[in-house]
C-alpha cells in the first residue's frame, strides 16, 4: 500500500544531498522544504568526493572575462558563451555566500584567500578547503548547516523512483523508503541527483550513480541535452579499489608530469603538455594503454617529500596502494568522472517540464560545452542551486494535481548495463562500437526488468553519441576523427531517442556488432 505523505503536501521537494541540492535548500529558508536523499546526508555524493575545489576568478591578475577564455577554450566550441558569461560572474559571490553558510576557505598568511591552478586555467583561481580535501569539508559544512535550519524536512534512506506527472506537469514524487512505497505530493521538484559515473567500471564517482536524474527527467518526458559528453578524468590511481580513488589535477597544477613506463613525457610537446584540457589528456593517456603500455605521473621533482603535507588526502590513498608518492611513480589511468550533458535547462535550473527544475550535474546548462574545465562543477552547482532557490521563491504550491497511480518499480540493477557501456561508450568510440551498445542496451529498457532504468541512461548515451559524426572534446571518434566546422548542441526527448535506437538496431552493422 502506498504511503502519501499529505503533510508535505506543496513543498519544494528536493532529491540530491550534493552540494546543488544543499545549497537550493539552504537559499529557499525559510521556505518549508523536503530533502529527500537515499542515503544519510551528504554521503554517497560526488561533491563530496571532490579534491580541487571551486574556480572562481578572485586573483588580482585574474577577471570573469579570462575565466570565460579558459571555459570556452576546454569546451571546444560547444559553450554556451551567454549562460557560461552568467555563471562565472556570478562565482566571487557565490564562494561569499558558501562562506556564510559555514564553509571556510584556505587562506595564505596575509588572509586572502589561498589560490590554486589547475589543468587549461590561465591563472591561479581555485579556492580549496583542507588542501584536497575540498568536497568533503565543503559538504560537512553545508550539513551542519541544513541541520541547523527547521525548514528543511530530511528524508533519508528515501529513493525516488519515479517523477509523478499530471497534465504535462510534476505532480509528486514515488519513493521507496523502509516502510516501502510513499509519495510526497508537490507540484514543485528540483534534481540535485549527480552523475551517471557509475555505468562505468572505471569511475571515481560513488559507484550506485547511474544518472537517476536523468532517467527521472526522461520517463517524464522532459528534454535531455548534449548526453554524449561523458568527461574522463585523465589520473585516476590504478589500482583494485572502485570506484577509482582521484589524483586531482591540482597535482600536475603543482608540477607533476605524465611518463610512460619507458619514462618518456608523452605529453611533452603538446600546447600546455600536463596542463592541457582533460579530453587530450585522457586520449593520451589511453593511446599509451592502448598499445600495452603503462602511465604515471611523476610527482618527485616537484614536490618530493612535500606530496604528503599539500595532499594529505591523496597521499593516503596512494599508500592504501602501496604507493609512496614522495618515492615513488603513481600510477593513473582515465576514468569517467562528470557528464556534461543532462537534463536540458534554461539559467535557472528550469527543464521543459513544468514544475521540474535541475541543478548540477544531471543539468545540462551550456556552460561545460563538449568538456568541463577543470573546478567549474562546484561553481555550476552552487551557482545553480542559489539561482533555482529564487526562482522557486518567485512560485507557489497550486492546487493539488490529480495523483497519477503508480506501482513502485524494482529496485534498479547496473550489473547487465555496465559491461556494455564500459566496452562500447569509453574514451574512443566508433559506430561498431555505438551501434553494438544501442543493439544490447534497447532489449534491456523496453523489458522494463531491473536493468531498465541505469539501460535508459545509457541508450540515451549511445544514441546521441552515434548522432555526433565527429571528435570533438570528450567525445571521441577513431571512424570521425576531425571536427565539424560548425559546432552545433543536440536536444531531444526520450521517446525520440527511443525511435531512433529502434531503427539503428534494426541495421546489420548493430546486430553484427
Amino acid at each position: 500500500m502506498t504511503e502519501i505523505l499529505d503533510h508535505l503536501a506543496g513543498r519544494v521537494a528536493i532529491v540530491g544531498s550534493g552540494l546543488a541540492g544543499l545549497v537550493t535548500a539552504l537559499t529557499l529558508a525559510p521556505q518549508p522544504v523536503v530533502l529527500i536523499t537515499r542515503a544519510a546526508l551528504g554521503a554517497e555524493t560526488s561533491s563530496a568526493w571532490a579534491q580541487g575545489g571551486i574556480a572562481a576568478s578572485l586573483g588580482a591578475d585574474d577577471s570573469a572575462d579570462l575565466h570565460l577564455a579558459d571555459t570556452l577554450a576546454a569546451g571546444d566550441g560547444l559553450c554556451d558563451p551567454t549562460v557560461a558569461a552568467s555563471i562565472l560572474r556570478q562565482a566571487p559571490n557565490a564562494i561569499a555566500i558558501l562562506e556564510k553558510f559555514g564553509v571556510r576557505f584556505d587562506r595564505v598568511a596575509d588572509g586572502s584567500l589561498s589560490l590554486g591552478l589547475e589543468a587549461a586555467h590561465s591563472r591561479r583561481r581555485i579556492v580549496h578547503v583542507a588542501g584536497d580535501g575540498s568536497g568533503a569539508a565543503i559538504v560537512q559544512a553545508l550539513v551542519e548547516a541544513v541541520s541547523r535550519t527547521p525548514s528543511i524536512t530530511v528524508l533519508d534512506g528515501v529513493e525516488a523512483r519515479r517523477l509523478l506527472t499530471n497534465d504535462d506537469a510534476v505532480s509528486g514524487l514515488l519513493c521507496a523508503a523502509g516502510s516501502g512505497a510513499v509519495v510526497v505530493p508537490t507540484e514543485r521538484v528540483v534534481l540535485a541527483t549527480g552523475g551517471l559515473g557509475g555505468l562505468y567500471d572505471a569511475t571515481t564517482n560513488p559507484t550506485g550513480n547511474f544518472g537517476q536524474g536523468v532517467m527521472l527527467a526522461a520517463r517524464a518526458g522532459a528534454v535531455l541535452a548534449d548526453m554524449e559528453f561523458v568527461q574522463f578524468h585523465p589520473t585516476a590511481l590504478d589500482s583494485q579499489r572502485r570506484p577509482l580513488a582521484l589524483v586531482s589535477e591540482a597535482v600536475r597544477g603543482e608540477g607533476a608530469v605524465l611518463v610512460n613506463e619507458k619514462g618518456e613525457r608523452f605529453l611533452a610537446r603538446e600546447p600546455g603538455a600536463e596542463l592541457a584540457a582533460r579530453d587530450i589528456v585522457a586520449r593520451a593517456i589511453s593511446a599509451e594503454i592502448a598499445r600495452g603500455g603503462r602511465v604515471f605521473l611523476d610527482a618527485r621533482p616537484a614536490l618530493g617529500s612535500g606530496f604528503s603535507s599539500r595532499f594529505p588526502a591523496i597521499d593516503a590513498l596512494c599508500r592504501e596502494a602501496s604507493v609512496d608518492p614522495n618515492s615513488d611513480l603513481i600510477p593513473v589511468r582515465p576514468a569517467v568522472h562528470y557528464h556534461m550533458g543532462g537534463v536540458a535547462t534554461d539559467v535557472n535550473g528550469r527543464s521543459s517540464l513544468r514544475g521540474l527544475w535541475v541543478v548540477g550535474e544531471a543539468a545540462s546548462t551550456g556552460l561545460h560545452g563538449a568538456n568541463r574545465l577543470a573546478s567549474n562543477s562546484l561553481l555550476e552547482a552552487a551557482v545553480l542551486g542559489m539561482r533555482a532557490a529564487q526562482d522557486l521563491s518567485a512560485t507557489s504550491a497550486e492546487i493539488a494535481r490529480r495523483l497519477v497511480d503508480a506501482a513502485l518499480p524494482a529496485p534498479a540493477d547496473i550489473s547487465a548495463v555496465r559491461p556494455i557501456v564500459s566496452r562500447h561508450l569509453g574514451v574512443l568510440r566508433n559506430a561498431g562500437a555505438i551501434h553494438g551498445a544501442i543493439a544490447s542496451l534497447l532489449p534491456l529498457v523496453e523489458s522494463e526488468g531491473a536493468a531498465a532504468d541505469p539501460a535508459i541512461v545509457a541508450l540515451l548515451i549511445a544514441v546521441f553519441a552515434s548522432l555526433r559524426k565527429e571528435s570533438r572534446g570528450a567525445h571521441a571518434r577513431t571512424d570521425f576523427p576531425l571536427k565539424l566546422a560548425y559546432a552545433e548542441r543536440r536536444q531531444m526527448c526520450f521517446a525520440d531517442a527511443l525511435e531512433i535506437a529502434r531503427a539503428t538496431a534494426s541495421h546489420p552493422l548493430a546486430r553484427s556488432a
